[in-house]
């Protein structure tokens, strides 16, 4: 009986597997329920968007408004020992020769307009004796200095040279994470450089560079050197005032920042304007406020942060703001973070009225404070 079943196995197996693939790919065939997933497809018809083959144009726009600056200040050197002896004291008196010397640092510089006026970083020329400004067309002038802003570290420059070449200004408030970005400058002293990136992120804060933090990120090459010099976009305009960078051994790792042009030009309006940055201040410390503190005020999914202290009559203390108070919003806008809500004060003309709503004990209150002038600010770089 089995020998006479044999001839048939094969076909039988055969037929088997082939009703278990059709069942596979059509259940409903059997009532069994389908399992649906849909994929989103791109259109054949649309081709992908074509990058140039180069960036000479956008480079040939851009950099003969970057220059390089070199810097010189007088430092005092460290003191030799045999100096503080007394037999040498004895002989000499107090008319020993001071040890002093010159250091000589490098950075880069962006000329804003045919007038004169550079944009850089604070930190390049902070305590300078001197300021070199080299352009690229082979003139070489001093600058001096309008003015600085440590909290966001720019300054902002001026030379006395006809025939600027102006660099321009870009939009940076409508960039997009990918763009191409090109950054110039004079990394290491070796000459003027163009290197190659795209815009890894916007908006990066809380990185302990600067008070006000609003960077963008990109990974073309920064180097020592590079700060002052210009990001611009893939036409050449300015995005974005090169800064600083995140590395482990002082070299690029991919990891460079920039000040957006929006934020660097209205810090330099502001200083050729009244000779300072002047920005909106309430006179409040905060800080955040942590799931256990939210807890404990009941505040568990609402965003707000606690008032740390309060300057002594300062705006906020005149609004009747005390420490232990939670802050829900500023003038309509959530306060989600400490940062964010100081930028935000921060950018309120001084002399305007804002409404603060606050949790204390349990209540809401709503307080009126009239924005004062944040007090001028040094740092050392």
């Amino acid at each position: 009986m089995i020998n006479a079943l044999r001839p048939y196995g094969w076909p039988l197996v055969a037929g088997v597997l082939i009703a278990l693939l059709i069942i596979q790919r059509y259940p409903q065939w059997v009532g069994l329920p389908v399992e649906e997933y849909h994929l989103q497809e791109a259109p054949v018809a649309i081709l992908p968007e074509r990058g140039p083959h180069s960036y000479a144009d956008a480079v040939s726009a851009a950099a003969p408004a970057v220059a390089n600056l070199y810097t010189t200040k007088v430092v005092a050197k460290a003191e030799v020992p045999m100096l503080k002896d007394p037999m040498f004291k004895r002989f000499f008196g107090d008319n020993l020769p001071r040890q002093r010397r010159m250091e000589s640092s490098l950075g880069s510089a962006v000329i804003m307009s045919p007038e004169g006026y550079l944009l850089t970083n604070y930190h390049v020329t902070a305590n300078s004796e001197q300021i070199v400004v080299a352009l690229k067309d082979g003139r070489e002038t001093l600058a001096t200095v309008v003015g600085s802003d440590p909290e966001t570290d720019l300054a902002v420059l001026r030379i006395d040279l006809a025939n600027l070449p102006a660099i321009t200004v870009g939009h940076s408030d409508s960039i997009r994470v990918g763009d191409v970005t090109l950054a110039i400058g004079n990394p290491f002293g070796v000459g003027q450089t163009v290197t190659m990136g795209i815009i890894s992120a916007t908006g990066r804060n809380q990185l302990g560079l600067n008070t006000y933090e609003d960077f963008i990120q990109t990974d073309a090459a920064i180097n020592r050197g590079n700060s002052g010099g210009a990001l611009v976009d893939a036409r050449g305009n300015l995005i974005g005032i090169n800064t600083a960078i995140i590395s482990e051994t002082g070299g690029s790792q991919g990891i460079g920042f920039a000040i957006p042009i929006k934020l660097a030009r209205d810090v330099m309006d502001s200083i050729i304007q009244h000779g300072q940055v002047i920005r909106g201040w309430l006179g409040v410390e905060v800080q955040a406020l942590t799931p256990e503190l939210a807890e404990s005020f009941g505040q568990r999914g609402r965003p707000g942060i606690v008032v740390a202290g309060v300057y002594k009559d300062g705006p906020a203390a005149q609004a009747g703001l005390e420490p232990g108070d939670v802050i829900l919003s500023i003038a309509g806008e959530p306060a989600s973070d400490g940062r964010t809500s100081m930028n935000q004060v921060a950018r309120t003309r001084p002399g305007d009225s804002i409404k603060i709503v606050i949790l204390r004990n349990g209540e809401e209150k709503t307080l009126r404070a009239e924005v004062g002038m944040r007090p001028p600010v040094t740092a050392t770089p």
